[in-house]
């Protein structure tokens, strides 16, 4: 960087309006069927998809509206936490029990998910990168990496193909 510019770090709302945000999304989906809450991810835009984890300590189930990006029959999502400290809870349950459920405006998918590393994480982070040019300087908030996390097909079915009952 050259001597005397500075780089201005992008503006993030308060916490409690990240959450806020997250909270009326989720509504939404309970109130609308996932009818206008969830969408695809098309050019370089991101999707949103509900994910359903089973929590580690009470075993219940638990469901979050993540953003998305496809990769083949993979989808990928990033572990922020609003980009706060700490790691956000579903990706705390997936950690302890990677089965899941995405729910899709295009229909279901049970998933398997896990932390991509090496070549693919760095990959799939550019990837993400395209979507937001303020990805890094966001992330640089966190304490620690932010996950990049891979939900593949769990036994290479989506649910409700023929066959599946």
């Amino acid at each position: 960087m050259p001597v005397g510019r500075q780089t201005q770090t992008p503006r993030l709302p308060p916490r409690w309006f990240i959450r806020l945000a997250w909270v009326v999304h989720r509504g939404g989906y309970r109130v609308l069927g996932g009818r206008v809450a969830l969408w695809r991810p098309r050019g370089q835009r991101w999707g949103v998809l509900r994910l359903t984890t089973t929590g580690r300590r009470t075993g219940a189930r638990r469901g979050v509206i993540v953003a998305y990006l496809e990769d083949g029959p993979n989808l990928v999502t990033l572990a922020m936490n609003g980009w706060g400290p700490g790691e956000p809870a579903w990706w705390l349950n997936l950690q302890a029990r990677p089965e899941a459920d995405a729910d899709l405006v295009d229909g279901h998918r049970l998933v398997q998910a896990r932390a991509a590393t090496g070549d693919e994480r760095t990959r799939l982070w550019a990837r993400w990168r395209e979507t937001d040019k303020n990805l890094d300087a966001f992330a640089a908030r966190r304490p620690s990496p932010t996950a990049v996390v891979v939900l593949e097909p769990r036994g290479g079915r989506v649910a409700g193909e023929a066959g599946e009952g």
